[in-house]
């Protein structure tokens, strides 16, 4: 089996443990995940199937959405609700009030990372320091946030939900904390769903309690999508017999000797000459080449 088997993660599980259990059921050591979710999220978790563990680090689109409850009016040592709750606030929070602090936390922004985090300083994993208790000095990282719209809101509660968009290394509770933050009363959050990943959809995701099934019933296949719609959107080369050999060989194709080369595009997905999925390659226009960017076969 090769391909992408989309998981819609359960709550409580950790990325590592979905691709765990995966190996449990599909028999098969080769897999990898594309994009780490928190325990305590549920939703769109890519998980890369034998030979196409290659792609794990190459995706294009590296693009997350999300679902995210909120509530208003106090902190956590974890910016969710899953953690230590202090710092209570009854300041009252109008919809307006939100929606007029909603465009600072949209487009490139700097986000500090949490203390509750996988995030690295000197070697050391944030969340082993935070759960001895010990707070360090972290940079802040630039992020996109692309949307950022206000779903529901409920002024008595002041609960609501935030649909987001938004690059890699983006942290929603942070994003969460920070507007209460702004709005002068603290927040914390209080459910996440990741609704697509990699240009992947829920629509495109299987439970566990599904794949095994699939499994158990000998369709399994028919759950593993193609590796390269992680490029689809990318423009397609397409070799002929011999450049094929010389793209698996890693060597250097003549650019004038492609016919798929655009002028408005520098990176490509890969059909050998039987119509195969192979990799992507980068032009190198300078030098008249065709540089093999990731071999998948």
């Amino acid at each position: 089996m090769n391909g992408i088997l989309c998981v819609n993660k359960p709550q409580d599980f950790t990325s590592f443990d979905v691709v765990a259990k995966l190996r449990g059921i599909l028999q098969m050591k080769r897999l990898g995940h594309g994009g780490t979710l928190d325990p305590m999220a549920t939703g769109v978790l890519p998980v890369f199937v034998g030979c196409a563990t290659k792609a794990c680090d190459i995706m294009p689109d590296t693009t997350k959405s999300y679902r995210a409850g909120f509530r208003l009016g106090c902190t956590s040592d974890t910016q969710d609700v899953w953690g230590t709750v202090s710092e209570f606030s009854d300041k009252a929070v109008a919809e307006s009030d939100i929606l007029a602090v909603l465009p600072e936390f949209t487009g490139k922004i700097m986000q500090l990372p949490p203390m509750y985090s996988a995030v690295q300083v000197n070697g050391k994993r944030l969340y082993d320091l935070a759960r001895q208790g010990i707070v360090v000095e972290r940079e802040a990282r630039e992020i996109e946030v692309s949307s950022l719209v206000l779903e529901s809101y409920d002024s008595a509660s002041r609960e609501g939900t935030l649909s987001i968009e938004c690059g890699k290394g983006t942290y929603i509770r942070t994003v969460i904390n920070d507007i209460g933050e702004k709005l002068g009363c603290g927040g914390i959050m209080t459910s996440l769903v990741r609704t697509a990943s990699g240009g992947f959809g829920l629509d495109d995701c299987h439970t566990l309690d599904e794949i095994q099934q699939a499994k158990d019933s000998g369709c399994i296949g028919k759950l593993i999508l193609p590796v390269d719609k992680v490029f689809a959107s990318l423009p397609a080369i397409r070799l002929g017999e011999a450049q094929t050999r010389m793209y698996r060989s890693g060597v250097k194709l003549d650019i004038t000797r492609v016919s798929d080369v655009r002028p408005d595009a520098d990176t490509y997905r890969v059909y050998g000459s039987d119509g195969a999925f192979i990799g992507t390659c980068v032009t190198d226009r300078e030098n008249g080449v065709i540089r093999v960017g990731k071999n998948m076969g």
